[in-house]
Order: C-alpha cells, then structure tokens, then sequence
C-alpha cells in the first residue's frame, strides 16, 4: 500500500514538475514575442513623453497599451493608414460596428467596420479620438497601431530600438 503512495507521489511530482515547466516555457516565448510588456517611459527636458521599445526576435515592434483603458498587445504597422482590431478582440473591447468599408490589405480586398475609440495609449502617449477598423478575418491576439496613431510621433530607431516622441 504504501509502495502505491510512494509511486502516486513521484506521478504527481512529475506532473507538478512538466506543469511548471510548460509555463515557464509559454512566459519565455511571450517575453520573445513582446519584449514590451512593461513600455519604457522618460520625459526629455520639455516634459514631452518619450516611449522607447525594443524589437521582438522577429525584427517587429509589439508592445503592450490600452484601447479605452482597457489592456491590449500592439504591433506597430506603419503600412496600415488605421489602427485595425480583430473582432473577437473589438468584442471584448465592447466596441460598436459601424458602416462597412472596403479596404486593401496585402491579402486584397477585404469588408471591416468602422469604429470610433475614446483613447489609444502607448505607455505615456495618448491620443484622444481616433478611426479604427473592425477587422473580422485578422486572427491573433495583436491590434495592428496604425498610421492614424503613429503620425503624430517622431520616430527614431537605433540599435534595434523604436525612440516614440510625442510631437503634437
């Protein structure tokens, strides 16, 4: 009986063990894939907000934000004119589908939705008032922050580094 115990302990000890390590694991590749859970924040001497990110192993800039203040994963896309949301995640979000659009994507045409945000937030930058789509084929868990968002900072990149200052 007390063999049984003992073998049933190592079981769960492994078990235990395996479950840990597959977390560990799945954090390790998410730190990968968004080295910006924590955006870097500075003020420069006019006290005009500075965002600096650091690029994922696959050479693209994803960061954590918020879409009216609630938490979401940014890609930065300087090919997209707007901030584009998959579904599921504009769902979440509770965001209101407006009037279908046309719009061209590196896949062709494609219909979204039209939607207003109340604010988009890059660490220290936020912006009131913004266009977005409703893209309801995008797959992931990643908004596309496009150029409606990014036009109004200065970028510098440097070292495999995105400087983002606020120029409005």
């Amino acid at each position: 009986m007390s063999k049984k115990i003992g073998q049933g302990m190592i079981y769960i000890a492994w078990i235990l063990f395996l479950s840990l390590l597959t977390i560990a694991a799945n954090k390790l590749l998410e730190k990968q894939n968004n080295p910006n859970q924590a955006v870097a924040i500075n003020y420069d001497n006019d006290r005009i907000a500075e965002v600096t990110l650091i690029q994922n192993r696959r050479g693209h800039y994803v960061a954590n934000g918020k879409i009216n203040g609630k938490k979401v994963t940014f890609l930065l896309d300087t090919g997209a004119t707007q901030i584009s949301i998959p579904e599921k995640i504009a769902q979440r979000l509770q965001l209101k589908k407006g009037s279908p659009l046309q719009v061209t994507t590196a896949n062709g045409a494609i219909t979204v939705f039209s939607t207003k945000l109340d604010s988009v937030s890059l660490g220290a930058i936020t912006l009131p008032n913004l266009r977005a789509h409703i893209n309801p084929y995008m797959e992931g868990e990643e908004i596309l922050l496009g150029m409606n968002f990014m036009r109004h900072l200065e970028m510098t990149q440097r070292n495999k580094k995105l400087l983002l200052r606020d120029i409005r």
